[in-house]
């Protein structure tokens, strides 16, 4: 299993909206006004969906597989997946694009199921590094593939909106695994597979 335990104390539904409402006081405003009445129960609800991912155990998504591929051993690759997570270090959006591939050996997983992967450690609080190694290391644990990569493009709220305050900057972050890490041809296949022959993806 792969989901963070929450503590035996957590907090309930009314304290998160009063700290919510602590924060609404801290940035200036007026929690009580029309407009603000409403939100720390709306902010809440939001980051149930935002987080749902400390629910979701992401080995058993990958579980069932399918064995009649007629003998198919060549890449699978899910590309575009879309991407949207949350910094730890300033609770920022993380918005982006994952692109997911593996390596068969003797069975294949519904396709579905990479993307929901994905999306059980973006809805998290995360760094970029990270997630990509985790999406990709699950993969490898749980079909244990001839090979697994996974390439994010991603950019950081934190860096766009805030403190250099530079639009336009996406992160790229890859993990290879297996032949995609041991056989540079199987890697340039890929790559030209995502349009990116000559990249510098970095091969961790």
């Amino acid at each position: 299993m792969d989901i963070i335990e929450r503590p035996t104390a957590a907090p309930t539904q009314q304290q998160a909206e009063d700290a919510i409402r602590t924060l609404l006081r801290w940035a200036g405003d007026d929690p009580s006004r029309e407009g603000l009445r409403d939100t720390p129960a709306r902010v809440a609800r939001a980051y149930r969906e935002f987080f749902s991912g400390y629910s979701t155990d992401p080995h058993a998504l990958l579980e069932r597989t399918f064995e009649e591929t007629e003998g198919y051993d060549e890449i699978v690759l899910l590309r575009d997946i879309r991407l949207e997570s949350t910094c730890e270090h300033h609770m920022a959006p993380i918005l982006g694009r994952a692109h997911v591939a593996y390596l068969p050996h003797r069975r294949v997983v519904g396709i579905s199921k990479l993307a929901r992967v994905v999306e059980a450690y973006a809805k998290r609080f995360q760094i970029q590094e990270k997630l990509t190694a985790q999406i990709a290391n699950t993969i490898q644990e749980v079909l244990a593939p001839r090979g697994v990569a996974v390439v994010i493009e991603a950019a950081h709220q934190c860096m766009t909106t805030r403190g250099v305050h530079k639009p336009g900057v996406t992160m790229v972050t890859s993990r290879m695994l297996g032949a995609f890490r041991a056989d540079p041809a199987t890697r340039r296949e890929l790559l030209a597979m995502l349009g990116r022959q000559g990249s510098g993806i970095r091969e961790g």
